[in-house]
């Protein structure tokens, strides 16, 4: 129940209206402009398609399996029937933020008994560096895992473990089909936030553990998913990169990566400052409850490799989370006045207005771009081969251009082949049977810089001109590339252009360090 006469953030409208402002940047584009989403959607489209497409079945394969990584793969199924592809993916972007700010704001409620006014500083990190980078499932586990996790204190507090154990049981497989991550999240934040109510309650530590774990239990079965996974697929791909301190502080430095690097730092230390606020105020202090669960996550990002099986930022997506937990962990003490608090919460929904209007102004900005590089889709012929090449660098800008995999839209669209999707077995439903491409057939092969760069796998734009099999593919799209020497387009028609992207039509498939095929003679 909402207390009377509560300020309006306590109020369950109030909450609403915030998780609501959270969808705000995303109604505008109509492809979420987040870095791997486009890739996502080529999967999507094969999966629904594939069985009655022969364009399709000549380029790729998909075989369902049992894996932690199924969150809007399963979602797209009954949504694409209704809405269509695109509108069905954007629908289900569209609701991570609002569910993850639902999230952090329930928590709160749960441990503190109302909405503190410094847990608004949390909201923005709905939009953190792992939501932009278009970790798809990943962001949808966590949204589940932050509702859930209050769930858990919720029941806890009331008193209810048994209907607690029963109902996690299936909500636990549910977030870890969804993503592993999610699942693992809710164990630490659950057993770190059991810990601390069964060592209130007078038992010593290691007996306050063990109880801990004994109701963690109904989280657990998932482990059994996981042992499946890991011995029915040969999953490939190294763990490693332990303990890499600076791309730790990196990642920190990054969590709410956008557009613009001032901007961005300065926002993430206003956070900073209120969690320094959290431990210096006499006015402010901390849930020991929530602040376990941030000392808990703050381990596991210091454990965790950088590559796990071969994907990369394991630990990073973990930081704009222990960094929510920490800021909603901030309660008001007594000696806090009504009026200190109205302070907090204005400049708290200042920081959010602010946040979420400059995701908004800088999703609209990337839309723009989308929309005048698509127009190259409108020319590909359906069931094409397209070879594409995008634009890296060596140091990514702090704004990522986010066009690494819009060449899989031209799969979304015109099912033609995209040389975008990742490969990788255990991990992927998806693969290439597209043998023609050799070893241009999935990601990163699209992606191009202007020179080498050291320690990195791309080639440079010259090398692709130069060595892709124009004997597999039709057309060559590059997207905003670097100057190349333009003799590497000999053979190739452009068809449409729009600043430096072009789309090619291969005419002649002898390379381009080889003398032009010669046209017989007419008789």
């Amino acid at each position: 129940m909402d207390r009377k006469g509560a300020p309006w953030w306590e109020h369950r409208w109030g909450v609403a209206l915030l998780a609501l402002l959270a969808a705000l940047p995303l109604l505008w584009p109509a492809i979420p402009p987040l870095v791997d989403l486009p890739g996502h959607m080529g999967r999507f489209r094969v999966e629904l398609d594939l069985a009655g497409d022969p364009a399709l079945q000549q380029f790729y394969s998909f075989k369902w399996s049992v894996i932690g990584n199924l969150g809007v793969d399963l979602l797209i199924i009954p949504m694409a029937k209704v809405f269509g592809l695109e509108l069905a993916t954007k629908l289900i972007v569209l609701a991570i933020p609002p569910m993850t700010v639902a999230g952090f704001l329930w928590v709160a409620r749960e441990v503190h008994g109302r909405v503190p006014p410094t847990a608004l500083f949390a909201i923005p990190f709905a939009y953190g560096h792992p939501f932009i980078f278009g970790f798809l499932n990943f962001s949808l586990s966590m949204a589940f895992a932050l509702l859930a996790f209050a769930f858990w204190l919720r029941l806890g507090r009331l008193g209810h473990p048994l209907l607690r154990a029963a109902i996690f049981v299936p909500l636990s497989v549910v977030i870890w089909f969804t993503h592993t991550f999610g699942w693992g999240t809710l164990g630490v934040m659950a057993f770190s936030a059991e810990l601390v109510r069964q060592f209130d309650k007078g038992r010593s530590l290691v007996h306050s553990a063990l109880r801990s774990a004994w109701h963690c239990l109904s989280i657990a079965p998932p482990i059994l998913l996981m042992l499946l996974w890991r011995s029915g697929h040969h999953v490939g791909g190294e763990t490693g990169d332990w303990f890499n301190w600076r791309a730790k502080y990196l990642w920190l430095v990054q969590a709410l990566r956008d557009r613009w690097f001032m901007f961005d730092l300065l926002s993430l230390l206003c956070v900073l400052l209120v969690i320094v606020g959290g431990i210096r105020s006499p006015r402010l202090g901390f849930s020991r409850n929530l602040a376990a669960s941030a000392i808990f996550l703050c381990l596991v990002y210091i454990l965790l490799p950088r590559i796990i099986f071969g994907s990369a930022y394991a630990d990073m997506r973990l930081v704009p989370y222990l960094l929510a937990i920490g800021v909603i962990a901030i309660r008001l003490r007594d000696t806090a006045t009504p009026r200190y608090a109205r302070l907090l919460a204005i400049a708290a929904t200042a920081f959010v207005l602010v946040r979420i209007g400059a995701n908004t102004v800088s999703f609209w900005m990337y839309d723009q771009t989308y929309r005048r590089e698509l127009a190259a889709v409108d020319h590909i012929p359906h069931g094409a081969k397209v070879v594409s090449f995008v634009q890296v660098h060596c140091r990514q800008p702090w704004g990522m251009t986010r066009l690494e995999h819009l060449p899989a839209i031209a799969l979304v669209r015109k099912d033609a082949y995209s040389n975008d999707q990742w490969q990788m077995p255990g991990g992927q439903l998806l693969s290439s049977r597209f043998a023609g491409a050799g070893g241009w057939r999935y990601d990163p092969a699209q992606q191009v810089t202007r020179e080498p760069c050291s320690g990195e796998y791309w080639r440079t734009i010259d090398e692709a001109m130069r060595t892709f099999p124009r004997q597999a593919f039709d057309y060559v799209w590059l997207i905003q590339p670097p100057d190349f020497d333009p003799a590497l387009a000999r053979g190739l028609q452009p068809i449409w252009r729009s600043g430096a992207s072009v789309l090619y039509r291969v005419v002649d498939r002898t390379p381009p360090d080889q003398p032009p095929a010669v046209p017989e003679e007419e008789e």
